[in-house]
Parts: C-alpha cells; structure tokens; sequence
C-alpha cells in the first residue's frame, strides 16, 4: 500500500459508521422512548424489553463477530446496511400487528451494532497501523458521540413531532451516511495486516497475559454504564416533563462523549491506556453515584456529562489494548469484550426488573442497580490503575 495515500478516507469511514451504528442503531431509542410512550406507540414495560432485546442482539452480535475476521470491511458495510433497513423499519412500529416485531427489530439493530463496533475497529486500526499511522485510531471514536449528539438533537429539535416521523428521518441519514462509508472504503485493504505491514508500523507483539482480565474490567464496565445510558432521558422526563427539556439529557450525553475522545485524540496521546481507561471509570463511578443523592435536573445533567464523557474514552482505551494484546488478529478478542460488555448491560436492566418496584432503605431499584454499578465501577478502576504497565507500544496505538 503506497504510503502517500491519503490516511482521511480511513478515518472517515471509520468515524461515520461507528456514528451510524452506535449513534443510531443502538442508542436512538433512549430519547425515542419517551416520545414513544408518549405517543401511545408503547408503554414503559414494553420499552424496557425492547432495549432489553437490543441489548440482547448486541450480545449475539459480540459473539459472532469473529466471523467477519477475514474480512472486517465487508463486515462492516453489512452491518450497516442492516442499521439502515431496522431504523426504517421502526417509523412503523405503531402499525405493527404485534408488539414482538417491534422487540426483534431492536435486536436485530443491537447485532448489526456489535458487528459494525468489532469490523470498525478491527480494520480502521489495522488500515492506521499498516501506514504507520496508528496514532490516530482514537478519532474514528468520535463518532460515537458525535452520532448519539446528532440522533440526540433530532430528537430534541423534533420532540413535537410523532416519534415515528423521527425514526424515519434517522433511517434515510442512516441509509446516507451507509453509501458514503461504502463510496470511501471501496479500494481499501479489506483484512487484518499481513505480518511484514504488522511489524513495519511497529506493532506490538502478541502478548496472552490479562485478556481475561480485560474481558472482565469491559463487561464491568458495560454493566456501570447502562443504567444512565438507558434512564437519563427518562429521569429528566420525570423531573421537567417538556421534551425541549428533558429531550436536553441525551444531546448532552452525546456531546460529552465526542469531546472527550477527541480531546483525549488530540492532548493526550501518550498515556498509558490502562491508566486512562482506570481514570474514566473512576469518572463514570461519580456519574452513576449523583443521582442517588441527589434528585434534580442539574444532577440528571451532570450525570450526562460524566458518563457520556466517559463510556466512549473507556471503550476506545479497551479495544485499544485489545489490539495492543492481539496485533495478528484483533478480532477475536475484540468479540470477545464485546460479549462480555453486552452481557454487563443485559444485567444491569435484568437486575432493575428483578427488584422491582419496592424501595429499601430508600433507593427504588434504579437506585439500587446504580450503587452496585458505582462499586464495581471503582472496584475496576483501581485496579486497571494498579496494574498500569507503561510500554512504547502503546504511545503507538492511539
């Protein structure tokens, strides 16, 4: 591959289908289903089990992932062909004869997530890396946040109109932003580099030490997360009932995540990515812990920053240091945190339904499922700081 290709057209691609995919596919629901419930469309049972589908998919998604290691650019426009049809396919969710269509398109969103997340990171960082350009990995992440600001603001600007005129005009940007990715990775080196490109952009050697570990601090980590990722615009909905305000949360949330990733891109490239992932859920811990003390808008909105500010920082750090574990063929273990961050998030609404609706000791059960997640959040982030082991390789990795 010439090195004076341009390096933008990888970047791009990997930016916007990681906005596509976790933008939309996974997260416009979270200020779709108030307006949903609104609407008349659902109720919030029903809610809860459509992301619980969602979460679900993801989970199936993370586990067959691996199937696209060979090939993770065809995998990734796949994956988001099927984004686009999904999304569609909600703008009529209130004609659906039965409720359960609705649950197996969000789950069929939640795998075609996985599969993007996986191919994304698995070819845009092998593509970086095989020009020498490794260090720039970390801005295809911004499109997580920059996605869920866009779907967040669509939302928020459109939150009087029928929440299925919105899935529709989230599925046609989805079915746009699809066709660009496909235009500009035409042409690209579709698998994983080959052993000479591996050890000219001066990747790390493979290294088996800690995987599990990793797989573990990530599904840790899915699991502190979700709770706010799911319930923040349902929170706000509780305290100011006016989309234009509560409708605020998510765009919020968004922004925060695409900030801190591009900072983080830009000024802090040579960190050490147990450390920064370490301090992040450190961060996220304060997110999830303010709402059970405090019960106000500002609080709601404070959470928003910090766990939006967060989760993306964390989930570049880890899959990173995937990478830096499995230079050959990231793939599989990529899948493999996928998994057990999906699985994390499943048990985190499972845990709220299993409670139920009593209180104890004042907390309800979101209260309770987010004290649990803000221990295990610090619990991981001591030690993911602890076991810091600074390396040159991974000042290569950003």
């Amino acid at each position: 591959m010439p090195p004076s290709r341009p390096l933008w057209p990888v970047i791009f691609s990997g930016l916007v289908a990681l906005a596509i995919a976790m933008g939309i596919g996974r997260f416009a629901f979270t200020p779709l289903m108030p307006l949903m419930i609104r609407d008349g469309t659902l109720d919030a049972t029903v809610g809860t089990e459509w992301a619980a589908a969602n979460y679900g998919g993801y989970l199936v998604g993370a586990l067959t992932a691996s199937w696209f290691a060979g090939n993770p650019r065809g995998g990734l426009v796949l994956s988001l062909i099927g984004v686009a049809l999904t999304t569609l396919a909600m703008a009529a969710a209130d004609a659906f004869p039965t409720l359960l269509i609705g649950g197996l398109l969000r789950g069929a969103a939640g795998i075609f997530s996985a599969w993007a997340l996986v191919c994304a990171s698995s070819w845009c960082l092998a593509e970086l890396a095989r020009r020498g350009a490794g260090r720039l990995g970390g801005w295809i992440y911004t499109g997580v946040g920059i996605g869920i600001a866009l779907a967040g603001l669509l939302a928020w600007l459109g939150g009087r109109q029928p929440a299925d005129r919105l899935w529709l005009e989230l599925g046609l940007i989805a079915s746009a932003g699809g066709l660009l990715v496909w235009a500009q990775a035409r042409g690209q080196h579709p698998s994983p580099a080959a052993v000479e490109e591996r050890e000219a952009a001066g990747v790390a050697p493979r290294d088996e030490s800690g995987q599990s570990a990793l797989i573990l601090c990530y599904g840790t980590f899915g699991f502190g997360y979700i709770v706010p990722a799911t319930f923040l615009p349902a929170m706000a909905r509780a305290l100011a009932p006016d989309p234009l305000v509560f409708g605020l949360a998510w765009p919020l949330f968004g922004l925060a995540a695409a900030v801190s990733v591009a900072t983080v891109a830009r000024w802090l490239p040579g960190i050490p990515r147990r450390r920064l992932w370490a301090l992040s859920q450190g961060l996220m811990a304060l997110g999830t812990a303010l709402p059970l003390v405090v019960q106000a808008l500002w609080a709601v909105a404070a959470s928003a920053v910090f766990v939006g500010g967060t989760f993306m920082v964390a989930t570049m750090a880890g899959l990173q240091l995937a990478r830096e574990a499995r230079p050959d063929n990231p793939t599989p273990l990529l899948a493999r945190m996928t998994a057990a961050f999906a699985a994390g998030q499943i048990a985190g609404p499972l845990l709220v339904r299993i409670l139920g609706s009593g209180r104890w000791g004042g907390w309800d059960a979101l209260g309770w499922t987010g004290a649990i997640a803000t221990l295990l959040l610090i619990m991981t982030a001591l030690w993911l700081w602890r076991d810091t082991k600074p390396s040159p390789e991974s000042l290569k990795l950003v």
